[in-house]
């Protein structure tokens, strides 16, 4: 069914949503396929509405498209190039699903964390599919979206070393130093010496340890943490990785 637009919604304006989730190993992306796209995969993202704000606008897209609410969400930046638009199959599908498929269109982009744990993401809207990929290796997407991905990775990073709050998003409620390291790892591209990690950590005192270990490993059973937000609000601005 061809999704035209309706009149409360502007031709020109759209929110794009990178949204980020750590498997324990990997770090992940979440894709869409579009609704008549020819297969062709892209970020969550719609037109504005006029009664909305962006960030409204965000909210809505994550879960009309997604199911998702109530997650971590920061605007990134405005994408405004007049090329941004110009693939054959951007072109044919904007057609089914706009009255002005011409128009040039500033998209604001937004990234977004989430626990894997907590959320299954089902597809809606004109999404076909969703589904997670790997930060460092999924396809083409759509329009200018692997520059989208690409900005949102490089704030990413930036944010991670200043601003610890922002990878325990990614965790579970409770975790242990490895899982920790490893998604430091997995969001800056390399590895860290572990005897310098968990010093950090463990001297900034953001971790409160809990009676509980691991169970059902075939390693020695690493004790759990959870991330003390008390802590943190006192020494956020003194942190850097």
């Amino acid at each position: 069914m061809t999704r035209k637009i309706a009149n409360n919604f502007n031709p020109h304006v759209s929110v794009d949503c990178v949204i980020f989730g750590f498997d324990g190993v990997r770090l992940n992306v979440l894709i869409i396929e579009r609704e008549q796209g020819g297969g062709v995969s892209a970020l969550p993202g719609d037109l504005i509405r006029d009664d909305e704000t962006l960030d409204d606008s965000a909210n809505r897209v994550l879960y009309e498209l997604t199911g998702l609410s109530d997650i971590y969400l920061k605007q990134l930046q405005a994408f405004g190039d007049p090329d941004r638009i110009k693939g054959l199959q951007d072109v044919q599908w904007l057609r089914n699903v706009r009255e002005e498929p011409s128009a040039r269109v500033i998209t604001i982009a937004y990234y977004s964390l989430v626990n894997l744990q907590n959320f299954s993401p089902k597809a809606a809207s004109f999404a076909r599919d969703v589904r997670w990929e790997p930060v460092y290796d999924f396809a083409k997407l759509a329009f200018d979206h692997n520059k989208i991905v690409d900005k949102a990775l490089e704030q990413l990073r930036l944010s991670l070393k200043y601003d610890p709050l922002i990878g325990f998003e990614l965790l579970p409620k409770k975790f242990t130093l490895r899982q920790l390291q490893k998604l430091y790892e997995a969001v800056l591209n390399h590895s860290i010496d572990k005897r310098n990690f968990r010093k950090k950590f463990l001297s900034a005192k953001l971790l409160k340890p809990l009676n509980e270990k691991e169970q059902g490993v075939p390693h020695k059973p690493a004790q759990y943490y959870e991330f003390d937000r008390k802590r943190y609000m006192r020494i956020k601005d003194k942190f850097w990785f």
